[in-house]
């Protein structure tokens, strides 16, 4: 009997409201759980949707195709160090875990104030796991939903990975965008669909081996600048947009400045200028440090995973800290009731982390 009751409990852990409903109409030329690019039905599906069947393969690794980082199980805390960054985090801050979960299913966290939403890439789902560790099950049915933006309005959207790819309203599902020029997104390229950040305006920025722009009617236009791109973050005042990545030819100054205790960076950041309608110019390299997912706090500041943890980054481009972390993560975000929490996403197997700053989200 104690075993019946623990199986029942481990399969009601996760609540919802329309648990066993879906909440998006079948499609018989979509496979939920399988990214688009390595789809066995894509070839066919491009030839006869796309007007150049040409594949061009991805300019730009990301996450959604399992990440860099997120591997390896947890260490103790001891296995770790907190470096204290003035204004930011303190020396005795400690990471603690939310949620684990088996499984590379986890992305683009956004920190709410009773805690974070995360896209379930594999299970097609998006969670809220809440800071009191009750996971809540938002949205089901998403065909490899793997990034989330939310506008200012607390209207929640998906990017999905299946095969022809797009946008969807979570709720009520609704499509938002998936075609260019007339053209299907699945048209422009093998690679995953990494990435989403809302405007102040309900448009979107995504990455999809490039960067693009989705406005508030749902009209993408880029690619823009030559930077393939990863995470993506917009500054609070939203004229800038931050993307991971190096540019071509693009190398570290002799004597760049790195923090106490912080690895040898890599990767890094490339900015443009937001202008009026949505487009981005004045590609360039920002900063030298940043691989995947990032946040950016009340004062401009930019909070990027990479090297096996969380780099700082002040809005001119200096790293101020580097975070350390018990696992890899592939991105973070900041939410709480103060919205003083840093969370932090790791994969295979997930592993949902919170950690209390002195600084203050958006």
């Amino acid at each position: 009997m104690k075993i019946i009751i623990k199986i029942l409990l481990s399969l009601f852990a996760i609540t919802s409201l329309p648990l066993f409903a879906q909440q998006q109409a079948a499609d018989p030329d979509r496979t939920s759980g399988v990214q688009a690019g390595p789809d066995p039905a894509r070839t066919a599906w491009v030839n006869q949707y796309c007007s150049d069947p040409a594949m061009p393969e991805p300019r730009g690794r990301g996450r959604g195709r399992g990440g860099r980082g997120g591997g390896g199980a947890a260490p103790s805390s001891s296995d770790y160090l907190i470096s204290a960054i003035p204004g930011v985090i303190s020396a005795t801050a400690r990471w603690r875990t939310l949620w684990t979960d088996t499984g590379n299913n986890a992305d683009s966290p956004i920190g709410v104030e009773d805690g974070v939403l995360v896209a379930q890439n594999d299970k097609s789902q998006i969670l809220k796991v809440r800071l009191d560790g009750v996971v809540e099950l938002i949205a089901t049915d998403t065909y490899t939903g793997g990034a989330l933006a939310m506008t200012p309005d607390g209207t929640l959207y998906v990017g999905e990975r299946a095969l022809n790819r797009g946008i969807w309203q979570v709720e009520p599902r609704q499509l938002f965008a998936n075609t260019m020029n007339g053209e299907p997104l699945e048209c422009l390229t093998t690679g995953v669909l990494n990435d989403l950040i809302a405007d102040a305006h309900g448009g979107m920025y995504m990455t999809m081996g490039g960067v693009y722009y989705t406005n508030p009617q749902g009209v993408v236009s880029g690619r823009f600048g030559v930077n393939g791109g990863n995470g993506l973050a917009l500054s609070p005042d939203g004229n800038t947009l931050y993307v991971t990545g190096r540019l071509p030819n693009a190398n570290p100054p002799s004597n760049l400045t790195l923090p106490a205790g912080a690895p040898e960076a890599s990767g890094g950041l490339v900015a443009y200028d937001v202008q009026a309608n949505g487009s981005l110019s004045n590609e360039r390299q920002f900063a030298w440090a940043g691989g995947d997912g990032m946040v950016v706090d009340s004062q401009g500041r930019i909070y990027v995973t990479g090297n096996g943890g969380v780099w700082v980054i002040n809005d001119g481009g200096e790293i101020l800290g580097f975070i350390s972390t018990p696992r890899s993560m592939i991105s973070v975000s900041i939410g709480g009731p103060d919205k003083q929490t840093l969370f932090g996403v790791s994969i295979r197997d997930v592993e949902i982390f919170a950690i209390d700053l002195i600084a203050t989200g958006l």
